[in-house]
């Protein structure tokens, strides 16, 4: 590539962070950052550590994002020195190097801009994932503690911190249902994505006759609720059960009665606590993922009613939105974005980024063509 191309490509990384500065409103991250320092400083700030730990963490996370952009910008000039100087000493290792520090800028600018996006109202939230077996039989449930592992694996390779809340193990292999957190700083915005339903097509490893068997899974995320967002639930509206905490074959692992089945008589709307290490805990924790279904439920009512008033009749992504084939070829395939992926086992193994990235894009763009 000649100097002047790269003259080209460093232009155009400055136009889109500026873009990404404009979107994300520098001067408001600036401004936070102030506030959020004088109410850390605070000598009382700990006297309520729940509140003190949110104060920090979204100090810390705007720190972040204006140290990113400060980097990149720096990054930049870098580069634009480094294609002056290998252009003055005509040397192709130099070269090299530019081209290698352009591809890696590029793909930091691409994760940056898919932050920008994530502008939704609960986008910055952590995010609570359940993922129920369909129809299937016990291919679906294996499929459905196949998907676990690929979410865990995913936020792990992410160094995003996990929490399985809930499990309910199927009779043979598998999950009926589980139920984790993902924390980290837009973790909902960023999965949300992955919600609807999943279907696996491949040799079935539990037929005897080796026959091709087709599995449903469904995949839920919602933001996770936060002490100031009054989603009041009247005592009357719920019925809790409380019972056993099992294991894999039906095995005791408690010796109390210590896991919630909370149902939210309404809706009919049921969440099931049985990792913690008492009732009380399982109850709030339960309360707390309630809390966080029903205002995900409200959020869905609002936006119905602007959509009918707007009178918008536009249909949803639909039940299936991807689809893993295992045979008669390796193929996962999003049929939204219709982003694919050749590899399955990599994408069982958590390589899940290129369909989130896209499935963002896609929302976006959606997103805008409502506006």
């Amino acid at each position: 590539m000649a100097e002047t191309d790269y003259t080209a490509e460093i232009a155009q990384l400055r136009s889109t962070l500026s873009n990404i500065e404009q979107v994300s409103d520098m001067e408001q991250i600036k401004a936070d950052i102030t506030r959020l320092e004088a109410e850390a400083s605070a000598p009382d700030l700990w006297d309520d550590p729940e509140a003190a730990q949110k104060v920090t963490s979204k100090l810390s996370h705007r720190q972040t994002e204006l140290e990113r952009v400060a980097k990149l910008e720096q990054r930049i000039d870098d580069m634009e020195v480094m294609v002056e100087l290998a252009a003055e000493e005509d040397d192709d290792s130099a070269r090299e190097d530019v081209a290698k520090e352009l591809e890696a800028l590029r793909k930091t600018m691409s994760d940056l801009e898919i932050v920008t996006l994530l502008s939704g109202e609960y986008d910055e939230r952590d995010a609570v994932i359940t993922i129920r077996a369909g129809a299937g039989g016990v291919d679906a449930a294996d499929f459905a503690e196949i998907l676990m592992r690929m979410y865990l694996r995913w936020a792990e390779q992410r160094g995003w911190a996990t929490k399985v809340m809930d499990t309910a193990y199927a009779e043979e292999a598998g999950l009926k249902s589980a139920t984790f957190e993902v924390k980290a700083p837009y973790a909902f915005g960023t999965l949300s994505v992955e919600a609807g339903t999943h279907r696996l097509v491949r040799i079935s490893p539990f037929d005897n006759q080796g026959r091709r068997q087709t599995s449903f899974a469904a995949v839920e995320v919602i933001p996770l609720i936060e002490s100031d967002d009054s989603v009041e639930i009247p005592e009357a509206e719920l019925k809790v059960d409380v019972f056993r905490s099992s294991g894999p074959g039906g095995q005791s692992v408690n010796t109390t009665d210590s896991a919630v089945r909370m149902t939210h008589i309404p809706t009919g709307i049921v969440v099931s606590m049985q990792n913690e290490k008492s009732q009380i805990q399982n109850r709030a924790a339960a309360l707390r993922v309630m809390q966080s279904r029903l205002l995900l439920v409200r959020k869905a009512e609002e936006d119905a009613k602007k959509k009918e008033m707007a009178g918008d009749v536009k249909a949803s992504w639909g039940d299936q939105m991807r689809s893993y084939v295992l045979n008669p070829y390796q193929m996962v395939k999003d049929l939204r974005t219709n982003h694919e992926e050749g590899n399955p086992s990599s994408v069982f193994d958590g390589a899940i980024d290129g369909f989130i990235d896209a499935g963002i894009r896609w929302r976006a763009g959606a997103r805008h063509g409502e506006d």
